[in-house]
């Protein structure tokens, strides 16, 4: 079984923000991966929680078993205030899971195909 977890902020905590488009997003990629046979471990983090608690949570996450990819939620790398959270992202999985492929998506329901393109680049690497 291929290992994936899928980090991104939680939409109903989101201030001023509609859920519903990204929740549903959610609900469809996660349906696309059972599909794939790709065990998804979907981690969102609270948008209140940007204090360091949610960098906390993204490591003891990895740290709870092996991953073959994971995948870093638009919501988390697009807006330019997030840069410094992003840049944190990206090393804490570079540094507790440094064998996973890092992934990153367009949007919710497209991420099982930029996963599966980052295994392939892992595999031809």
């Amino acid at each position: 079984m291929t290992n994936v977890l899928a980090i991104g902020f939680d939409p109903h905590t989101i201030p001023d923000f509609d859920p519903a488009p990204v929740a549903a997003g959610i609900e469809q990629g996660s349906k696309a991966f059972a599909e794939l046979g790709l065990a998804e471990d979907l981690l969102l983090i609270d948008f209140a929680e940007l204090d360091g608690r949610a960098q906390a949570k993204i490591v003891e996450r990895l740290q709870q078993r092996q991953y073959d990819c994971v995948l870093i939620g638009g919501g988390v790398r697009k807006p330019p205030a997030l840069l410094e959270l992003f840049q944190t992202v990206v090393n804490l999985v570079h540094w507790h899971q440094p064998d996973a492929a890092i992934a990153f998506n367009e949007s919710p329901s497209d991420s099982p195909d930029w996963v599966l393109k980052a295994l392939e680049q892992r595999r031809n690497r």
